[in-house]
């Protein structure tokens, strides 16, 4: 790993973050009042897991920021950039070294603090704005929360100077315009009565432990999220409004058991403009953090209240996002952790199997798949697996405002008939 060279007058600074306003610019004095007050309350403490030579390479960043005189005096702010920049890329390949859930959370730290101060760096020289949000999501998405989530907060601070993901109104009345010409909706399957997953509206806390939750037994419930802001607000023109410059995380392909199933980012607008407007392609917004992300949007949402009856706490509770077009595609799968799935917008086509049916199903034999079905459950091929036949499953239609109950490893198969947003909740 290279290491640029030492400047002059790096010390272990005390300069307040009130003195890092320098610049002139109304962005750098936001994001820099957000800073901790001396270089000491950076906390740049990590494991023996990283090495001293990448920890002295934070501290010099650190050094050029709270250093004796204005913040990047000397035309050192090249020199941070470039110290940020060899963190980013160094801690990369340390993020990218076998399955992530095996990453040292240090590590994640490490690459958190490099986009940290690039993301200063961008601010001091005003540069783009959507730009510097990106390094910030980059952080958010790869890293480890620093500082009390400090790129959250520089994130708010940035959108208030951002002029992306507002539409001129000639583009809207296009965009409509293209919504009216594309109302084609995807096959909805035929669900028998015996089939069909029960439905309860408001069931007592007593009722759904009793009745669905020690039973282990899948239920829909309704008029529960009702009170949502997102059921009413949440729309493409609201998330774009909210999200339009964030960079997420999207797979490309229809279902990630697919040979060409690729993943990649992307911004939200973008997103929206290629997949779901255009329809280039297939692409998901799946299983992704997105609340913890954009803490705007999870204003718009509540924890169910059934989720107080798991062993866990409110903190272990998982809350992901699934945005995408009609024909996106979970394939047959099973979780290790309770479920509510909740729909805001579109309709999705669910079937469940019962852990007892897994013999039926023909899991994948490998270790990162052996959670899966091989089979493609609404076209199998019942020469290679004929036992799936006779596995029993129920279904559903799941509309906007419902809530699918599906208990700890029950196997369920995901199709979206609509343009779809919906919350999935893990708990234990």
């Amino acid at each position: 790993m290279s290491r640029p060279s030492s400047p002059a007058g790096q010390a272990a600074g005390s300069s307040p973050a009130v003195g890092l306003v320098s610049a002139g610019n109304a962005v750098w004095a936001a994001v820099s009042a957000l800073l901790p007050p001396t270089q000491r309350d950076l906390h740049l403490d990590f494991s023996e897991n990283v090495e001293e030579s990448v920890i002295s390479l934070l501290q010099q960043a650190a050094g050029l920021l709270y250093g004796a005189g204005a913040p990047f005096a000397g035309g050192t702010r090249e020199t941070c950039l470039q110290v940020s920049e060899i963190l980013i890329d160094y801690s990369w390949e340390k993020l990218n070294i076998g399955t992530w859930r095996d990453v040292d959370k240090d590590w994640r730290r490490v690459y958190s603090y490099g986009c940290l101060f690039k993301v200063l760096c961008m601010c001091h020289e005003q540069c783009a704005i959507a730009d510097t949000i990106r390094v910030c999501d980059m952080g958010l998405l790869m890293g480890a929360s620093i500082l009390d989530n400090i790129l959250v907060r520089i994130i708010h601070v940035l959108q208030k100077h951002l002029t992306c993901g507002k539409r001129s109104a000639e583009e809207d009345t296009k965009e409509s315009h293209r919504k009216k010409i594309r109302n084609d909706h995807s096959t909805v399957p035929m669900i028998k009565s015996e089939e069909a997953i029960p439905r309860l509206n408001c069931p007592s806390l007593e009722h759904f432990r009793e009745n669905y939750l020690i039973p282990q037994k899948p239920v829909i419930l309704e008029g529960i999220v009702d009170h949502w802001p997102g059921m009413k607000k949440w729309s493409l023109d609201y998330l774009r409004q909210m999200a339009g410059c964030r960079t997420v995380p999207v797979e490309v392909g229809s279902r990630y058991t697919d040979e060409e199933w690729s993943q990649t980012l992307m911004t939200v607008n973008d997103f929206i403009e290629q997949h779901i407007v255009n329809k280039n392609s297939i692409g998901y917004l799946a299983q992704h953090q997105l609340f913890d992300q954009i803490p705007e949007l999870k204003q718009d949402i509540c924890i169910p209240d059934y989720c107080s009856l798991g062993e866990g706490e409110e903190d272990d509770i998982t809350i992901n996002a699934w945005f995408g077009p009609e024909g996106t595609i979970s394939p047959l799968h099973q979780d290790p952790q309770q479920n509510f799935l909740v729909q805001v917008i579109g309709r999705k086509y669910i079937r469940l199997y019962s852990p007892h049916e897994s013999e039926n199903l023909y899991p994948h034999e490998t270790e990162i798949l052996h959670n899966t079905s091989q089979v493609d459950v609404e076209d199998p091929d019942l020469v290679t697996f004929p036992k799936f036949e006779r596995a029993a499953f129920q279904a559903c239609i799941l509309t906007p405002g419902q809530v699918l109950f599906i208990p700890v490893k029950y196997w369920h198969y995901v199709r979206s008939l609509d343009v779809s947003f919906s919350v999935s909740f893990w708990w234990s």
